[in-house]
């Protein structure tokens, strides 16, 4: 499904005349009874601040050990980074022929500018892989996930529905998650095609789909998989992630365009004003 993002903004003022905009996917949910509030105290409790654990990995990873078994190596370019030195190739995704060539086309082009430095924030995966805090709240039949960088907000319903068949393409698509025992399972569908941390060309029927668990109380490990049957030929893990609770934090306020000295030329390149930002532009 093409994105109606700009039909929506080319019809705004006569929606708002008529009435709310209708949702793409209706869903009744009744109100929350105390026996769903009882089976929530019984979950995993995931809510809180947290924060992506920086660092580098045990000094056995770093020196090109194998990862403990059970635990996917991490992805270089997602999550904590790996010193180079003796390191070896990062796992890689298995392309299918078609994108292959599409990826190696994308290769031969020069390095673009991401979009967030014209203050876009990155889609999901990426969002979640941010130098930010994040807080997550559980009520019956969702999960919500305030991410500080850019002001950001997940939602993850898991009321029992089903992931939609013709999702409209967002930034960070729709999820929908179930438990497993003391896992959290959460597949996302329906991606804009933008820069969201994949490091190969992927289709529109991309899902990505992330386990949450909680380590200890204080640490929770996040393993995100990416599953494309138009691009790959089998899944590919972007490796595993490790947050930290902070009990006593709360999430800032952030405006990436306040004090924002950058832009985007008639390239696409992105540049920076060191002038006062409070200036007028000349």
């Amino acid at each position: 499904m093409k994105s109606t993002r700009p039909i929506v903004y080319g019809c705004l003022a006569a929606a708002l005349a008529v009435g709310p905009l209708a949702a793409a996917e209706k869903v009744t949910r009744p109100a929350p009874t105390p026996a769903d509030w009882a089976a929530l105290a019984k979950l995993p409790d995931l809510t809180g601040v947290w924060e992506m654990a920086m660092g580098g990995p045990p000094r056995a990873a770093a020196r090109g050990a194998t990862p403990p078994a059970g635990g996917p190596p991490p992805d270089p370019a997602f999550g904590a980074r790996l010193p180079r030195a003796g390191r070896g190739r990062a796992p890689q995704p298995s392309l299918t022929p078609e994108y292959a060539a599409k990826a190696k086309a994308e290769g031969a082009k020069p390095g673009g500018e991401s979009q967030t430095a014209n203050c876009l924030p990155p889609g999901l995966p990426e969002i979640m892989s941010q130098p930010y805090p994040m807080e997550f709240l559980l009520t019956p039949g969702q999960v919500t996930i305030v991410i500080e960088a850019y002001s950001q907000v997940r939602h993850i319903y898991t009321d029992g529905r089903a992931l939609p068949a013709d999702p409209d393409p967002t930034f960070y698509g729709t999820s929908v998650g179930h438990w497993e025992g003391d896992t959290l399972v959460a597949e996302s569908v329906g991606f804009e095609n933008i820069p969201r941390g994949v490091s190969f060309p992927y289709s529109g029927k991309m899902k990505v789909v992330e386990r949450f668990r909680l380590a200890d109380p204080d640490t929770m490990s996040i393993e995100t998989t990416i599953v494309d049957p138009e691009a790959l030929t089998q899944p590919f893990s972007m490796g595993a992630r490790t947050l930290k609770r902070h009990r006593n934090w709360t999430i800032a306020e952030y405006v990436c365009e306040e004090n924002n000295r950058n832009f985007v030329d008639s390239k696409g390149d992105a540049g920076i004003n060191l002038a006062n930002p409070e200036a007028s532009p000349k």
